[in-house]
């Protein structure tokens, strides 16, 4: 079968598409229009469905629309009800139903070739647990989806078997961890359904003194679902400005919320391990990128084994959508080897890349031995290589990278990135290094989940260790990942140091780089020193025409 995932309802809109039951492609429509998240969650942005990366998708796999079996689209308009009648303050809310339900015709005209009844509606939170439970390494697993709304839930918690899904609770809204995280980073000055991020790295500076009162509006219920509403913010601290200093009352307010979630997500984990005596917790929805929480579920919690999907938020639905109607078909998908799913170029079209743009270039006999020099001599390199992510984090394909072992390279990739001071940069380790640096849990490949530096080891590389002890590390297999791995060699060689700063290679309010355009654009107007596209090497000091060191 050959089914494309579609999400475009809220945010995050993005395109997966899978055939006989493996992936094939999966891509954010924002590296396409580099537009952040794609667009702003309202209703009037919902008739938007991502064209351009269904478009790659199907080309990747050298198909038309009218090649496809199905279009698996990740909202279900059927189950959805009047936003007042569940709670919801969203007055709009009947013109983004309006649209879901008109979505097939949407895409059939986006999509010439493709018949309308070709699409078929698979519910939110179903799409989620598919992301993480069907793409997950074991076939049976406990699921668990928490965000901030779907059809008329928050939430989902399930049992995978033999590619059945079977739900056993759902929360109905307006009760919602997702929204309440969402309406804490708006109180706090960002923007929200997108810089929830930045409340969970500001928790990291306060204490939860709040939290005695936010438990009376946030708690579970003993019965699989929590109560999540109405929380009184301005009682508890003043709203902070957009640009304005943080206090110590926001940062105390934002630890505050996270150790509640946290709490709530362990209840919610014991009662489903107590209804399946699964192994593996599949974690998916845009809760499960909350990294702090997810350690606290794998360390602390029943399971075995806790698998996060890498594009947990409305992303993977995309994925989940195309999953679940191949699962529904009887066929059991393939489990997703990496999240490395994008576009790629060979080195011929990067060379054409380079040509077109008159930069000035050389090809070392090894990238990752010319990167590892020039990140020993404390330089910063712009990562350009592979396809590129699927999900929000940098995975060695689209990053950017530096040295470790001086402090001062934090607040120095925070001002190439424009992004605020209190925000960590994470590290990348091999795999088989991890374990003498890092606690939690390992193998960690795809950045989800936080762990807290060895003593020894908190002098030796401290712009990743954030201000609590811990880092949110990416292991690296050097069987997944050779070039990375050869490259993190080289370092060590030179530095003794096995560890790499890794973030995102983007900069503030953007996308992450995606094509080659967008690197040399990137490399030009941040103030980087090494720019490794493919095999191909840019030097700032070529670009401004002074020798390079010996």
């Amino acid at each position: 079968m050959r089914i494309l995932g579609i999400n475009a309802l809220f945010h995050d809109p993005a395109a997966a598409l899978v055939v006989d039951g493996r992936i094939v492609a999966a891509a954010e429509e924002e590296r396409f229009s580099r537009r952040k998240h794609g667009k702003r969650p309202v209703p009037f942005a919902a008739w938007e469905q991502p064209v351009r990366s269904a478009a790659w998708c199907l080309e990747r796999a050298g198909l038309r629309p009218a090649d496809l079996d199905a279009v698996a689209y990740s909202y279900d308009p059927a189950l959805a009800r009047p936003a007042d009648a569940m709670g919801l303050d969203d007055p709009w809310d009947g013109l983004r139903q309006t649209y879901a339900r008109e979505a097939p015709r949407f895409l059939a005209d986006a999509l010439p070739g493709l018949a309308a009844e070709q699409v078929r509606f698979v519910p939110h939170h179903v799409a989620h647990a598919a992301s993480a439970a069907l793409a997950g390494p074991d076939r049976d697993s406990a699921v668990l989806v928490l965000d901030g709304r779907g059809e008329c839930a928050s939430h989902l918690a399930g049992v995978y078997r033999g590619g059945e899904l079977e739900v056993l609770a759902a929360q109905d809204l307006p009760s919602s961890l997702g929204l309440v995280y969402e309406e804490l980073t708006e109180h706090l000055g960002f923007l929200r359904s997108s810089d929830e991020y930045k409340v969970m790295a500001l928790a990291a500076f306060g204490k939860p003194r709040f939290l005695p009162e936010l438990r009376t509006h946030i708690h579970a219920t003993g019965d699989g679902g929590f109560l999540a509403r109405a929380v009184p913010w301005e009682a508890l601290t003043e709203p902070r400005a957009a640009g304005r200093e943080w206090t110590q009352d926001h940062a105390d307010l934002a630890a505050s919320t996270q150790a509640c979630l946290e709490e709530v997500l362990l209840d919610l984990a014991r009662w489903l391990h107590g209804r399946t005596g699964a192994g593996t917790l599949a974690l998916a929805g845009g809760v499960a990128l909350n990294c702090v929480a997810n350690t606290r579920l794998a360390v602390e919690g029943p399971f075995r084994r806790v698998w996060v999907q890498p594009a947990a938020g409305d992303a993977g639905t995309a994925l989940g959508g195309a999953l679940q109607l191949e699962a529904d078909g009887g066929l059991l998908p393939t489990p997703m080897k990496g999240a490395d799913l994008g576009r790629e170029w060979s080195d011929e079209e990067l060379r054409g890349w380079l040509e077109r743009a008159r930069v000035p270039y050389e090809r070392p006999p090894d990238i990752a031995e010319a990167v590892a020099r020039e990140l020993a001599r404390d330089g910063i390199v712009a990562w350009f290589q592979g396809r590129s992510e699927y999900g929000p984090r940098a995975l060695g394909h689209r990053s950017l990278l530096a040295h470790p072992g001086h402090v001062a390279n934090l607040e120095r990739l925070n001002h190439v990135k424009g992004r605020e001071e209190f925000r960590p940069v994470a590290p990348m380790v091999a795999a088989d290094r991890a374990a003498e640096i890092f606690e939690g849990p390992l193998p960690s490949p795809y950045m989800l989940f936080v762990h807290r530096v060895t003593r020894p080891w908190r002098d030796r590389i401290p712009a990743v260790v954030h201000v609590d002890g811990t880092a949110r590390i990416q292991t690296v297999d050097p069987a997944r990942e050779p070039l990375v791995a050869r490259m993190l060699a080289a370092f060590e060689r030179r530095t003794g140091l096995p560890v790499v700063v890794n973030t995102s290679l983007n900069t503030a309010g953007r996308p992450m780089v995606d094509d080659p355009r967008d690197a040399l654009e990137c490399f030009g107007s941040a103030p980087v020193d090494l720019l490794a596209l493919g095999p191909y090497a840019v030097r700032r000091t070529l670009l401004c025409g002074t020798p390079e060191e010996p």
